[in-house]
């Protein structure tokens, strides 16, 4: 006899262009994130942003883009596509007419359009301003003056418009949200570089054998921990009753569940909070203030006021953020227009109420795991002397755009499989068989 043979793991056609296609678009970003801009000198932008106090900002955003210190084509990343879209959603919880939008599909495809306008006009704007600090710095431009500073801004602010274009191709042509999956194909870019770095401190014996397999087996953990909390949620039971519709139709009581997720508020608060506790540094090299300066050396990447202030505000734009994109009171009325309930809980206010108290509690947990995952490798990475490269950032971000991915190429996958059983054209019924013409 021979043993029955496993099934190869293949992928349907369609599936296998729209991961083709999303590889293709991802390695097209990286090639225009390693095309300097015209007429900039890169290693003198580079030296003079590295020795600055502006090097968090740079940094944060070389994260998530196209290497702004570096004055590649794409060097505004999606960053502003990302600024007009919080922008929007923020505004959308104050204005009722937004907010009302939001839940419209027509409203939605006009907010869509509304945001490319406003990412062009941040783009310009980020691009000239880019521009100006690019001709302070001595030896940056080789020959300042109108026609360099009108081809700069024209070129980073198309390169920003192709980029948002490119990932919205993905999204739609590709498989995953295009805009994370940038993010995180420049975030893993950036491992590896990080890895020969730390093998060469190890050789030159500035780190110890023992500080690096630590360093990693702290990173590894993080990984993990993160994982566990991105798919962690608090299930609140529903339950639909019977209901008899219309010409002796009966829909079917159910038991479902409303899943509200540990970090509902996902990265957002990290990025708020480091955004606001770099300003002071950023502010003071373009400023030259002192006083700047001494509050941005206060708030130095591993003190104790830096870990306090960062925590205390993360915490606060969890709850911020949160609220914004969960909306209780919206939940609570599709609840109650389906008919269905909370066991225990009367239907309408109660319920709204009940869903924000579950909210509270589980926000605090999850704000303080963000913020301990953003500040224990930058405490680690300063014990054992290496340059973090891969933190708790972007961590979240990598590991949560990498699971809604593969998210997307299950139901893929499962959708196939189901059309494949009503391929066959015939339906069984209770005692007799239908064939469709």
């Amino acid at each position: 006899m021979t043993a029955p043979s496993t099934p190869a793991f293949n992928f349907d056609p369609e599936l296998k262009r729209k991961l083709l296609f999303t590889a293709l678009a991802l390695l097209l970003y990286r090639i225009g994130a390693h095309i300097a801009a015209p007429g900039v000198n890169v290693q003198a932008l580079s030296d003079f942003i590295r020795n600055s106090a502006a090097a968090g900002f740079f940094g944060l955003y070389d994260m998530l883009g196209g290497g702004l210190s570096r004055a590649t084509v794409f060097a505004l990343g999606i960053m502003p596509y990302i600024s007009a879209s919080i922008i929007f959603q923020l505004v959308g919880g104050v204005v009722p007419t937004i907010g009302k939008m939001q839940k419209e599909e027509e409203g939605r495809k006009t907010l869509t359009q509304w945001t490319r306008y406003m990412t062009v006009f941040i783009a310009f704007a980020q691009a000239y301003t880019f521009t100006l600090f690019t001709e302070s710095i001595p030896g940056a431009v080789a020959n300042p003056g109108f026609a360099s500073r009108t081809v700069m801004v024209v070129t980073l602010t198309v390169g920003a418009i192709f980029v948002m274009w490119l990932g919205e191709q993905i999204t739609e042509r590709g498989i995953g949200n295009g805009m994370s999956l940038l993010i995180t194909f420049s975030i893993l870019e950036r491992l590896w570089p990080g890895m020969l770095q730390l093998f060469s401190l190890i050789k030159g014996g500035v780190v110890s054998p023992i500080g690096a397999l630590f360093y990693l087996a702290v990173l590894v953990a993080v990984i993990a921990l993160t994982t566990m909390m991105t798919i962690a949620a608090r299930r609140i039971p529903i339950q639909i009753p019977r209901k008899v519709m219309g010409r002796g139709r009966i829909r079917e009581g159910q038991k479902t569940f409303i899943p509200i997720r540990l970090l509902t508020a996902s990265v957002m608060p990290i990025i708020f909070a480091q955004t606001i506790i770099i300003v002071p540094g950023t502010v003071a090299s373009f400023t030259k203030s002192p006083l700047l300066r001494d509050v941005a050396g206060f708030f130095n990447p591993g003190s104790l006021p830096y870990s306090i202030v960062f925590s205390v505000m993360v915490l606060l734009f969890s709850y911020f953020y949160t609220s914004i994109i969960f909306n209780s009171v919206d939940v609570a009325e599709n609840l109650k227009k389906q008919g269905g309930f909370i066991p225990g809980v009367k239907p309408g206010a109660s319920t709204a109420d009940y869903i924000d108290d579950v909210l509270v509690r589980i926000t605090l947990p999850g704000a303080i795991f963000l913020a301990g995952i953003a500040l224990i490798p930058i405490f680690i990475s300063a014990q054992i002397g290496v340059q973090q490269q891969f933190g708790g950032t972007s961590v979240l971000i990598v590991v949560g755009t990498l699971l809604d991915t593969l998210s997307q190429v299950e139901q893929h996958r499962q959708l196939r499989k189901y059309d494949g059983f009503m391929k066959s054209g015939r339906v069984k019924f209770r005692g007799r068989q239908q064939r469709f013409i």
